[in-house]
């Protein structure tokens, strides 16, 4: 850990999952923190995508093969794990605490269809 790790949380937990300082924990513009989350695709554009589009503090890009290379050889279910819990930086469900599990996993599924789509592919 060098010497702006704990600065780097800190800004991270402050930031990832908000569009700005005006808009409720976890949205995105133009969304309300009512809004309802059914599928992977909305809760990674009003969650995940805050972070993981930018590679914002450390976070594999989404689309980028050679960030998520290296990562766990048992794939999924570690990426579900973490994305549900929290990793390193990472809060639990990205700081969303009204996704439920589900709807976490579909965001994780719909990040990995963005970044490997031939996975999904007949």
């Amino acid at each position: 850990m060098n010497r702006y790790t704990p600065i780097m949380l800190v800004l991270w937990a402050a930031g990832c999952g908000q569009a700005g300082m005006d808009s409720p924990a976890g949205t995105r513009p133009g969304m309300t923190a009512d809004t309802t989350i059914d599928s992977g695709i909305e809760a990674y554009e009003r969650v995940c995508a805050g972070c993981h589009e930018e590679g914002l503090n450390g976070a594999p890009k989404t689309g980028d093969r050679e960030a998520w290379a290296g990562r766990s050889e048992l794939w999924e279910a570690v990426l579900f794990e973490h994305a549900t819990d929290g990793y390193l930086g990472m809060p639990a469900k990205g700081g969303a605490q009204d996704l439920d599990e589900a709807t976490v996993e579909r965001a994780v599924e719909y990040m990995m269809s963005l970044t490997y789509p031939e996975r999904n592919s007949p």
